[in-house]
């Protein structure tokens, strides 16, 4: 009987491990802190803006349209994050204005597309009924 220690405790466990549970909850912490700024820019398209000296921060807006030049000199026309055309815009406009009287459009084009191109889509958006207009540009710092 020397061999065989007879313990007390036989009984159901009572307490809970929860350093698993700490462990998981702590990666998966992790996994959203690095994700989210990925997720939040995932629906940018990349431009490059020209810079001004006075360049400001704009409200965000229901209407944000970007021109992202792509080969041979042209350029793709992108509403609220997603490909699109002029005929597009126009669908996509008289809507807007129907929830927001005074709503904003936010024009963003890369340096390198053409004057004329940036300025039919302000002349597009303005007949459209839009009045006000932000136009992006990066800070020269």
């Amino acid at each position: 009987m020397a061999g065989h220690a007879h313990r007390d405790d036989d009984g159901p466990i009572a307490s809970i491990n929860v350093t698993p549970m700490v462990d998981l909850t702590l990666v998966l912490l992790i996994i959203f802190m690095v994700a989210a700024p990925l997720l939040a820019s995932a629906s940018s398209i990349k431009v490059n803006l020209p810079k001004a000296a006075t360049a400001e921060t704009t409200t965000p807006s229901p209407l944000t349209l970007t021109l992202a030049r792509v080969a041979a000199g042209g350029a793709q026309l992108f509403a609220n994050g997603k490909a699109t055309d002029e005929a597009g815009v126009k669908q996509l406009v008289p809507a807007l204005i129907a929830k927001d009287h005074e709503l904003q459009a936010i024009i963003s084009a890369d340096e390198g597309v053409d004057y004329g191109r940036v300025m039919r889509l302000v002349d597009l958006v303005k007949g459209l009924g839009v009045a006000k207009f932000a136009l992006s540009t990066e800070s020269r710092r």
